[in-house]
């Protein structure tokens, strides 16, 4: 099949030892806050594609070098317009991060069918259901459960299918939970609540469910970024493949506690509570991501990025995490009293 794609993308006028153009779908987001940069200082002719003109995560220099496109994709999409727009751009690559219906896969690759040489998908480990072995890899069946797993478990398997019975070019990278500055992080109790880490910092008690052994998997978006680089840039072994992008280690949400606690100079103080009694204790929205977490307790391999990929992350979760909170810290939303 590799061969197949590389004879197709030297038709195409591809090299991947040259610059390129490039389209990235979602570029102002989390990851293309990132991205964008990376693959502007790299020399790629970079067109970005956002809902709106908002501005990105990260101020950079880079971002005078880029084409900005306002597309709204759900509006195209309902017109059936939407992989047109895109395959007019005339990129030899596209990096789709705001896929998250099977029908917005189908149109695009039916639009780009012959005619780009790479087709880069964000996908998520919420294709994972519950955790069996840990770390889980890439080769574990899928069995997602909750309504955003499914629909990417759906996606996911329709373009590894596209590429090895159809020969289509992509690949799909997995990132965990998301970490960055700019949003608040996932926190200890699995909710993205930031008072949690303002009670760590002032060092009050945390409760956690049941016995904080849950675990939650994070990653910089900067890793993110580095490992769509190195999945394009190393394309022949990238092509029909999909690969967890998250930091080295999980954390439990008990270590994840201490380990932030030993951040602020505080002793972790730390109960437990079966899950019905904890989720009493928290308002609905805060029971219902941290059950999410939980429920799924993601612990994943980045053995199979490291050996094709090269991918070698620069943050480990807590060192993630801590960028996110400082500048929460900065934003006055955590507070020391």
């Amino acid at each position: 099949m590799r061969q197949f794609v590389d004879a197709k993308a030297r038709a195409l006028g591809i090299r991947v030892d040259r610059h390129m153009r490039v389209v990235i779908i979602g570029g102002t987001g989390h990851i293309g806050s990132f991205l964008t940069p990376r693959l502007v200082e790299a020399g790629h002719a970079l067109t970005c594609v956002s809902r709106g003109m908002k501005q990105p995560y990260q101020v950079h220099r880079a971002w005078k070098a880029v084409t900005r496109l306002e597309l709204d994709r759900t509006a195209e999409e309902n017109a059936g317009t939407f992989g047109e727009r895109i395959a007019s751009l005339d990129a030899e690559v596209v990096i789709d991060l705001t896929c998250y219906r099977l029908e917005s896969a189908k149109e695009l690759v039916e639009t780009l069918r012959g005619r780009i040489g790479h087709l880069l998908h964000c996908g998520t480990i919420w294709v994972h259901g519950p955790s069996i072995e840990v770390p889980t890899t890439e080769e574990e069946p899928r069995k997602p459960f909750g309504e955003y797993g499914i629909r990417k478990a759906a996606i996911e398997a329709y373009l590894l299918q596209q590429a090895r019975e159809e020969r289509f070019p992509v690949t799909i990278l997995h990132p965990g939970h998301l970490v960055g500055a700019g949003w608040a992080p996932i926190n200890p109790t699995g909710n993205f609540n930031p008072e949690v880490f303002s009670t760590l910092m002032q060092g009050g008690e945390i409760c956690l469910p049941n016995l904080g052994l849950e675990t939650v998997h994070h990653v910089h978006v900067d890793d993110v970024a580095q490992a769509f680089m190195r999945a394009m840039e190393g394309r022949n072994v990238a092509l029909g493949e999909s690969f967890h992008v998250v930091s080295p280690a999980a954390l439990t949400l008990r270590g994840y506690t201490e380990r932030m606690a030993q951040y602020f100079g505080r002793p972790a103080r730390m109960r437990f509570l079966p899950w019905e009694e904890w989720r009493k204790g928290v308002t609905e929205n805060d029971a219902t991501a941290t059950w999410d977490h939980i429920s799924h307790s993601p612990n994943c391999s980045i053995q199979k990025a490291r050996n094709l990929l090269g991918y070698k992350p620069r943050y480990t979760s807590i060192q993630a995490v801590r960028e996110s909170v400082d500048w929460l810290i900065q934003k006055g939303v955590v507070r020391s009293k």
